[in-house]
C-alpha cells in the first residue's frame, strides 16, 4: 500500500482538485477538463504510485471499458429525446400538463423531484435524469437549472431506488452486525437529503418566496417519499422501499394540484430566476448556428442539436401538437419496460445471459496494490437487460407510432428550409459527451488501480476520532460517487474501508454504515457521467462546469449536515436499539 502521509495524499488530490477548478472555477469544457484529469492520473501513477506502463493500459482500457457501459446510455437517450423532439412532443407536453395547473412552482417540483424520484426507484444508472431534463426545458427552466434540479431531486433515491441495487452490494460486501438498524439508519439520513432537495429546488425556482409558498407541498411529499421509504425498509423489503414511496408521492400529486393554492399561477413569486423570460417554440426556425456547448447567449434557448429557438407564435401551431397520451407514451413505455424487467424475476433473468464480456489481467503495483481480474459471468455489458436497451425500444415505439400518426409530417413542414439529419444531430453532441465520459473514467480507474483513491479515503480516516469520524463518512462515500459516478460502486470502493474504520474507532458500525451510502447518494448529484447525461439530454454539453456550480454548494451542504446528524446521533446514542 502506498504511504498514507501528507506528500502522496496531496498527490492524489491534484488530479480532482483540477477536475473541479478546470471545470467549475475556468468553466472548461467537460472533454477538456476530463483530459486534464485523466493525464495528471496516469503521470501519479507511474511517476510517484509505482504503476509500470503496462499497467496503466489494463486500468486505462477498464474505464474505456465502464465508459462503454456509460455511453450505451448517452447515445440512445440522445435518440430517445430527439425521436420525441422531431415531433414536438416536448412542446406538447409543455402545453398538456400547464392545462393541469398554470402554478409553474408546483410543475418544477412534480416533475424535478417527485417524478424523478419515481423513475430513479424502478430505472437508475442516469435513465431519470435523461427523460426529466427535457420535460423542465420544455417546462420553460433554463438549460442549466433543467439539469441541475433532476440531480438535486433524484439524490436522496440512490440507495433503495433502482430496486435497492446499491444497498444490496453494501450489504453484500460487509457483514453487518444490525443489518436493519443500519437500513434504517440510511432511511433517516436520506430522507434528511430529500427534504433538503424539495426546499433547495424551490428556493432555485424563485428564492425565499418560493420556499415559502411550497412549504405545505414540500412538508407533504417529505412526509411521503421519507416516511414511507422509512416504513417500507422497516415492516416490507429495502429494495422495494423507494418504490414504494416513489409511487405514493407521485399519486399524492393529484390531490395536492386540487389546493387552491398551487392549482392557480403563484403571482406572488416576483423573481423566478429558474426560468426563462419568455418561452417560444422549440421549433421555430433557427438562423443562428451554435457550437455543441450550447452556445454563446445566456438567455437564448439552446436545443439539444445546438440550434438557437427564435421567437416565433406558439397559438399558430399548438393545434398541430398531439395529445397528452402520445406525448407521454415514450416515457410510458421506458417505465414499463424497466419495472417488468426488475420486478418480474423469470423475464429478468431470461435477458441476463445476453452479455459482452472482454477480459481484462489482474494488476499489482510495486506497492502491491491489488487489482483482480475482470471479465467473468455477470462482469460484462448488458445487451438487453440494461437502459440502453429500455430507451432503444421506448424510441423506437415513439418513432413508429409518431410517424403513422403523421406528427414527423406535420413538423417538417413547420420548419422553413431543409431540416438537419437525425443522425448529424446526434452524433453533434454525442462525440464531445463521449469524449468527456472516457477520460472521466479513465481518470477514476488509474486512480483506482493505482491506489490514489484509497490513500484519499485513509488520509480523511486517519486525521478523525471516534467523536469526529461519523462527520466524514459521508463525505468519503461522495467522494466515492463523484469518481465513480456510482453510488453502488462507492459502496463497493469504500464500504470495507468504512466498516474497518468504525471498528478501530470504537464507533457505530451502523451509523458510520449508512453515512457511506447517503453520502455516496448525494455525490450522486454530482457525478460526472450523471451530469453529462442532462447536459446532454437538453443539448448544453460543453457547460458541465455552470451545472456544477449550481449542484455542488447544495451536495457540500448536505453532506456536512448529515455529517453533522451522525455525529450528533452516535453522541447521544440514538438508535442504539430497535
Amino acid at each position: 500500500m502506498p504511504p498514507v502521509d501528507p506528500l502522496y495524499w496531496g498527490l492524489a488530490v491534484i488530479p480532482l482538485a483540477l477536475l473541479m477548478i478546470t471545470l467549475v472555477v475556468l468553466r472548461w469544457k467537460a472533454h477538456e477538463a476530463a483530459s486534464v484529469g485523466m493525464f495528471a492520473a496516469i503521470l501519479i501513477a507511474f511517476g510517484m504510485y509505482r504503476m509500470d506502463l503496462a499497467d496503466i493500459a489494463v486500468a486505462s482500457a477498464v474505464g474505456v471499458w465502464e465508459a462503454a457501459a456509460i455511453l450505451y446510455i448517452i447515445i440512445p437517450a440522445l435518440i430517445f429525446y430527439h425521436v420525441i423532439d422531431r415531433a414536438r412532443g416536448f412542446d406538447a407536453l409543455r402545453e398538456q400538463i400547464k392545462s393541469f395547473t398554470s402554478n409553474e412552482l408546483f410543475l418544477v417540483l412534480s416533475a424535478g423531484w417527485v417524478f424523478v424520484s419515481f423513475m430513479q426507484s424502478i430505472s437508475g444508472f442516469g435513465t431519470p435524469i435523461v427523460v426529466v431534463a427535457p420535460i423542465l426545458f420544455a417546462l420553460g427552466v433554463k438549460p442549466v437549472y433543467a439539469v441541475a434540479i433532476p440531480l438535486i431531486g433524484h439524490a436522496w433515491a440512490n440507495t433503495f431506488g433502482t430496486l435497492g441495487v446499491a444497498w444490496v452490494t453494501l450489504e453484500g460486501i460487509v457483514t453487518m452486525q444490525d443489518v436493519l438498524l443500519t437500513a434504517v439508519s440510511a432511511g433517516i439520513l436520506l430522507w434528511m437529503a430529500n427534504v433538503l432537495a424539495g426546499v433547495t429546488i424551490a428556493y432555485i425556482y424563485g428564492r425565499r418566496q418560493a420556499v415559502t409558498y411550497a412549504l405545505p407541498m414540500i412538508a407533504i411529499i417529505s412526509v411521503v417519499h421519507g416516511g414511507g421509504q422509512l416504513i417500507g425498509i422497516y415492516f416490507w423489503e429495502p429494495a422495494f422501499a423507494n418504490f414504494f414511496a416513489a409511487t405514493l408521492a407521485l399519486l399524492t400529486l393529484a390531490p395536492i394540484s386540487k389546493l387552491s393554492r398551487y392549482a392557480t399561477p403563484a403571482d406572488d413569486i416576483e423573481r423566478r430566476p429558474a426560468m426563462k423570460d419568455e418561452f417560444t417554440s422549440m421549433h421555430a426556425e433557427r438562423s443562428t448556428p451554435v457550437v455543441a456547448d450550447g452556445g454563446t447567449a445566456e438567455d437564448a434557448d439552446p436545443r439539444a442539436d445546438g440550434g438557437i429557438v427564435a421567437p416565433t407564435t406558439t397559438d399558430a401551431v399548438d393545434e398541430d401538437l398531439m395529445n397528452l397520451k402520445l406525448a407521454a407514451l415514450p416515457f410510458g413505455v421506458l417505465a414499463v419496460i424497466a419495472f417488468v424487467t426488475a420486478v418480474v424475476e423469470p423475464i429478468g433473468e431470461a435477458l441476463e445471459p445476453a452479455e459482452l464480456v472482454i477480459p481484462f489481467p489482474a494488476v499489482e503495483t510495486g506497492y502491491g496494490v491489488e487489482t483482480a481480474a475482470l471479465g467473468g459471468a455477470g462482469e460484462g455489458l448488458a445487451l438487453i437487460n440494461y437502459p440502453g436497451m429500455f430507451l432503444l425500444v421506448s424510441a423506437l415505439v415513439a418513432y413508429l407510432v409518431y410517424r403513422y400518426t403523421g406528427h414527423y409530417e406535420r413538423t417538417r413542414e413547420l420548419v422553413e428550409g431543409e431540416q438537419e439529419g437525425f443522425l448529424t444531430v446526434v452524433l453533434r453532441t454525442a462525440i464531445p459527451a463521449s469524449i468527456a465520459v472516457v477520460g472521466f473514467l479513465v481518470m477514476a480507474l488509474v486512480m483506482d488501480y493505482s491506489g490514489q483513491t484509497s490513500v484519499l479515503a485513509q488520509g480523511l480516516a486517519s486525521i478523525a476520532t471516534d467523536n469526529t469520524y461519523g462527520f466524514l463518512s459521508p463525505v468519503i462515500g461522495a467522494l466515492g460517487a463523484f469518481m465513480t459516478s456510482s453510488n453502488t460502486a462507492s459502496n463497493i470502493l469504500f464500504g470495507a474501508l468504512q466498516l474497518e474504520t468504525s471498528a478501530a474507532l470504537g464507533t457505530s458500525e451502523s451509523w458510520i454504515l449508512a453515512g457511506q451510502t447517503a453520502g455516496g447518494a448525494i455525490g450522486n448529484a454530482i457525478s460526472p457521467a450523471n451530469v453529462i447525461l442532462g447536459t446532454t439530454a437538453v443539448g448544453i454539453v460543453g457547460r458541465e462546469g455552470d451545472v456544477l456550480r449550481v449542484v455542488i454548494p447544495w451536495v457540500v451542504g448536505v453532506c456536512a449536515l448529515v455529517g453533522i446528524f451522525i455525529v450528533a446521533a452516535i453522541g447521544v446514542g440514538f438508535l442504539g436499539v430497535i
